[in-house]
């Protein structure tokens, strides 16, 4: 019997048939709406521009890059879209391998649907198929390998955009294998990054590399059988020598993080409306929305104000503090990661949106006087064993606590499609014209039965061209 998770996991992606269940498809039609809205602000990004001019010599193509008039080859378009759509730190997150999935797999697929013209049906069913190898790999390495220190966003991400290429390539169950092996081979990334411009140019280095690895095992290239569970795995490899043992002694398992390769049932549960996804409502590291829903939430239902608070106490598991490290941020990408600016951001201006990551915002002194009274206590368990808890101190002696399992926006509390749209609006506004806006929304509304894919990413590549000269 064949256990090796890379022919099981590749024949998967070749032979599950297109027969998903409309809330399938539903989500991630919801999630294509949500990155396309992020990416529109984010193409402005400063990172945006010196990647195009990076990667623009290397080979024009058919393929749009949002915010730029030139359009590149696959990979290319593939990564400077991903880095677009994950600068803001503003795109969703997945449970089961604790990444960014969509930042990743959106812009490899959207590269391939627009060189191949491929359908809108067609990339819905990709994405799920690379979404759930994606959350399989996920849950073969976690929650170790996340707590350790990987960006899995990057890691695993890779891996979830081979296949999902793979999957339109129609590629056989070995070249689907091969595809994953290769991709291996692209796995990396450091949350050391964190704060910096080489994180959200990680996303983009994975939509690349699923392209490169997908079209790599159609030509043929041969590849190891053992680059997932081996000797030199990946899962030994990227958890640690330790690997067995918390393997074998696990106890908690969270998400199906169990340390193991499913291979029994790859497609059951289906992860993708099984565990939905965590949709941002601020543009910051997901660590801290727990506690940021909290302090909203009872700013909100006692009415008072920053002036009126003595403390702020954060007990958050020790996990979520590791992701928001920054208790000094010194640039709006430091800001995305810092426990004490997204909290004193709720308290002096009521909410944190992307207009408060800006020089200016970041140093502004409402919120950075608010610093002394934002106090950490770390938590060593994970985040499903230890809800976030707020208690809240105010300078006449009343103390009120909120306790946050969930954020706003996970599968707990999820948005609805008038909450997407309103967030769609929200990107846009002042990045681009209504006008433009209602031709690419017009789009995105449609996008499961579009025959041509690709007139979305051109619809959001036209929102940024010049007008046109009068007369």
């Amino acid at each position: 019997m064949n256990t090796n998770p890379l022919d099981i996991y590749g024949a998967w992606i070749a032979d599950v048939p297109d027969s998903w269940p409309d809330d399938a498809r539903d989500w991630a039609h919801r999630e294509f709406v949500d990155t396309l809205a992020v990416m529109v602000p984010g193409a402005a990004e400063p990172v945006a521009h010196k990647l195009f001019a990076t990667l623009a010599p290397w080979g024009s193509g058919p393929c749009t890059v949002i915010g730029q008039p030139q359009m590149l080859a696959a990979p290319w378009a593939a990564m400077v879209n991903g880095t677009i759509a994950h600068v803001l730190d503003f795109d969703d997150n997945f449970d089961p391998p604790k990444a960014h999935p969509t930042t990743v797999l959106l812009p490899a697929i959207m590269a391939i649907a627009e060189q191949e013209r491929l359908s809108g049906a067609a990339c819905i069913d990709a994405y799920i198929v690379g979404l759930q190898i994606l959350g399989r790999i996920g849950q073969g390495l976690n929650p170790a390998h996340r707590n350790r220190g990987w960006h899995a966003t990057a890691t695993v991400g890779v891996m979830g955009a081979a296949a999902a290429v793979a999957r339109l390539m129609k590629l056989d169950a070995a070249a689907c294998a091969r595809a994953l092996s290769i991709a291996t081979s692209m796995s990396s990334g450091f949350m050391s990054q964190f704060g910096t411009e080489m994180k959200p140019v990680h996303a983009g280095l994975a939509a690349k590399g699923g392209i490169m690895a997908a079209s790599m095992a159609r030509a043929g290239i041969t590849a190891g059988r053992d680059t997932l569970d081996g000797r030199t795995g990946m899962n030994r490899l990227m958890v640690g020598p330790d690997y067995e043992e918390l393997r074998d002694t696990i106890t908690h398992i969270e998400h199906g993080q169990n340390l193991r390769f499913e291979i029994d049932n790859v497609g059951d549960p289906l992860l993708i409306t099984a565990h939905k996804f965590r949709v941002k409502r601020f543009p910051t590291c997901g660590a801290i929305h727990r506690a940021m829903d909290g302090v909203q939430h009872l700013m909100q239902t006692h009415g008072f104000g920053a002036d009126a608070v003595a403390s702020v106490d954060l007990h958050m598991p020790r996990v979520h503090f590791n992701n928001v490290f920054y208790t000094d941020p010194q640039t709006p990408l430091e800001a995305k990661f810092s426990a004490e600016y997204a909290v004193g951001c709720i308290l002096a201006r009521g909410d944190c949106t992307l207009a408060d990551f800006t020089p200016e915002r970041v140093m502004g002194a409402d919120v950075r006087r608010l610093f002394p009274i934002i106090h950490r206590h770390p938590v060593d368990k994970l985040e499903g064993e230890f809800p976030t808890e707020v208690h809240i101190t105010l300078t006449d002696g009343r103390r009120f606590t909120s306790v946050h399992e969930w954020p706003l926006g996970s599968k707990a509390a999820p948005f609805t499609w008038t909450q997407y749209w309103a967030k769609f609006d929200a990107c846009c506004a002042g990045v681009i014209t209504p006008q433009a806006r209602d031709f690419l929304r017009a789009a995105l509304e449609q996008f499961p039965t579009l025959a041509d894919a690709g007139e979305v990413m051109r619809r959001a590549g036209q929102a940024f061209a010049p007008p046109a000269a009068n007369g």
